[in-house]
């Protein structure tokens, strides 16, 4: 007897449907590539001297807030791509639900025009001022009431160039304004008869508007940047004051 053949589908199966397609995870950002700490130590220097922070309290207070708004000298501009549910804890007031938050998640501009339109100097949502004078710089200025003071202060134009704050010179020497007309010097030098925590977390409150991520900026750098650039204090060792 012959046997019977295989049947064709035996033989060669059909393929099986396609699964639903899965978006893959993005992979994390890169981190951006900024100059070196030694060119960090040299933009810093001479604003350091300028607006005297030159004392060992005044150094340390001023390099916690500066590297943890900077994300690490890693960012000098603000990040603003946040989802629905980051908006509600960041903006509670302005965003007490995801759904009203959800118009403004993942639009960086459209949500820097929101949060910030008629404040720090800036005119309406529609004037577009909110997202040109959107967070920038080693401290992340905000707004044009305060590019445009610390414009003057510095013989710069922010106000039509913006982006200089992300060059390192700039971004320093108006960290170090911000600092000075803030009278922050005055908070880190731990007067005796406030508690230095008080002080710190008062500091904080005058350059992020609230106390957050006060962990984060108490936190010991123990990295290599925070190493190298702490060669400015050898730097500025004779000016200080």
């Amino acid at each position: 007897m012959v046997p019977r053949s295989r049947s064709r589908s035996t033989r060669f199966p059909r393929p099986a449907p396609p699964r639903p397609h899965a978006h893959p995870t993005p992979p994390p950002r890169p981190r951006p590539r900024l100059p070196s700490p030694e060119a960090w130590a040299t933009a810093l220097t001479p604003a350091l001297a300028r607006f005297a922070i030159t004392t060992p309290t005044r150094l340390a207070a001023f390099l916690a807030q500066i590297t943890h708004e900077s994300a690490e000298f890693c960012a000098l501009v603000e990040r603003l791509d946040y989802t629905a549910t980051r908006l509600t804890a960041i903006w509670p007031r302005r965003f007490p639900t995801p759904a009203a938050a959800a118009r403004c998640a993942h639009q960086p501009e459209r949500l820097a025009n929101t949060v910030y339109a008629n404040r720090l100097g800036n005119g309406p949502a529609t004037s577009g001022d909110g997202w040109r004078y959107r967070g920038r710089g080693l401290i992340q200025l905000t707004g044009r009431a305060n590019y445009l003071a610390a414009g003057a202060a510095l013989a710069l134009d922010l106000v039509t160039q913006p982006e200089q704050l992300e060059t390192p010179g700039p971004a320093a020497l108006a960290a170090a304004w911000f600092w000075h007309s803030r009278r922050l010097n005055e908070l880190a030098d731990h007067h005796p008869n406030s508690p230095a925590d008080l002080d710190f977390v008062r500091i904080t409150q005058i350059v992020s508007g609230g106390k957050t991520c006060l962990a984060s900026r108490r936190r010991p750098r123990q990295t290599t940047w925070i190493h190298k650039i702490g060669q400015f204090q050898n730097e500025t060792s004779h000016i200080a004051t």
